[in-house]
Parts: structure tokens; C-alpha cells; sequence
């Protein structure tokens, strides 16, 4: 029987580190997704949709790929995908997800990460604490795997400083968060900065891996 198994990172490094030790580890580049907040310094708020063609790459996704963030990941950098989100803000995505944003259209791409992340098999409420978790400067990472290698897929994700998306939940929960708003406005560099600070001060449990 065939699982998804989803990580949740504070960063990219985290992120691209998990997927390249999963495609050494022999898990199929067609299995792997990797979706990044991708918001800089100076991040304007321009929420237009636009893909990022191998060799044409925007300043920031090359900024990406020279600074191994997903260039060592492994084969993944050859789907390497800039994109902006409504709702999240700008992203880098790689793998089977980043063909789902894709198709998503112009028309579509708000719900596309939601989508994108239901069509690998995770529940849409998942879905929409995931995205969130993206929104506010996080990382994912998503593995297709069977179920007698989902908890190598689990060590490899919690080796990594894979977190809790439960607990992340209810953290944003105690500041006056209720649900995933795909019309609220994508955190700004600073906003991201800050509440990364308070995720390192608190204490961190051991992950419920969604599969």
C-alpha cells in the first residue's frame, strides 16, 4: 500500500536536505515534492502567477539554485518552479507538486497549493494547515512511499527538525488564527523572521507525520 508522507520544516535548507537524503536514499524523483516560502527582504506584495522555465530563472529562484537551497537537491532543481501565490506569497516548488501548480492556470492558482497537496492524497483539511505553514515561511516535503518504507521516510524527515503541524496549529491558534484564508495577506520578510525566533524558543515535540 502506497502512503504520502508529509514534512514540515522552518526553512528551505531543512527542506532540500530531506530530499536529497530521500532521493539518495533510492525514493524516486516522480515521488518527491518539495514546496518553499520563498519571500525576500524586499518582497513587494505582487501576487502575479508567473513560472520560472529551467535556465530562465527569475534573480530570486537563481539565488535558490547557487545557494543549494533546492539545487543539491538531487535531480529535483530540474523542475524548479517560481511561483506567486495569492494568499501565500512567493514560492519555490520541485517535484510532482510543482506540475500540479502548474496546471492550476492563472485563474486557478489560489486554491492551487490546496489542490496540489489534496491530489498527492492529503486530506484538504491537512492541506489547508500545510499551506498555512507555508505562508507563514515554511517548507514542505512530500514523499509517495510504500508502507513498508514510510517510517524510513519518518526518520529521515525527523533527523531533519521535521515539526509538529498539530502543535504548530494550536500556536497560531493562541494568536487569533482560525482557519487557512487564501485572501489574507502573505507575511512580509520581517513577520517571518520574527515568529521563526519564537519557534526556536519553544519546546519542540516529536512530530505526528501525516500519511
Amino acid at each position: 500500500m502506497v502512503k504520502t508522507v508529509v514534512g514540515s520544516f522552518d526553512s528551505i535548507a531543512e527542506a532540500s536536505t530531506v530530499a536529497r537524503e530521500l532521493r539518495a536514499a533510492g525514493f524516486l524523483e516522480s515521488d518527491v515534492s518539495v514546496i518553499a516560502n520563498n519571500t525576500q527582504r524586499d518582497f513587494t506584495r505582487d501576487t502575479t502567477p508567473a513560472r520560472v522555465e529551467d535556465g530562465e530563472a527569475s534573480g530570486a529562484a537563481k539565488g535558490a539554485l547557487t545557494g543549494g537551497a533546492l539545487g543539491g537537491a538531487a535531480g529535483l532543481a530540474v523542475a524548479l518552479m517560481g511561483l506567486a501565490i495569492p494568499g501565500v506569497g512567493p514560492i519555490l516548488a520541485a517535484g510532482p507538486i510543482a506540475a500540479a501548480l502548474a496546471g492550476a492556470g492563472a485563474g486557478a492558482v489560489a486554491g492551487g497549493l490546496i489542490g496540489g497537496l489534496t491530489d498527492l492524497g492529503v486530506p484538504e483539511s491537512d492541506a489547508e494547515y500545510y499551506a498555512e505553514a507555508v505562508r507563514r515561511g515554511g517548507a514542505l516535503v512530500t514523499v509517495r512511499a510504500d508502507e513498508s518504507r514510510a517510517d524510513q521516510v519518518d526518520r529521515i524527515m525527523r533527523d531533519h527538525r521535521a515539526f509538529d503541524i498539530e502543535d504548530r496549529v494550536e500556536q497560531w491558534k493562541r494568536t487569533g488564527w482560525k482557519r487557512y484564508n487564501p485572501e489574507a495577506a502573505p507575511f512580509s520578510f520581517d513577520e517571518i523572521e520574527r515568529d521563526r525566533m519564537q519557534y526556536r524558543a519553544s519546546p519542540r515535540p516529536d512530530p505526528d507525520l501525516r500519511r
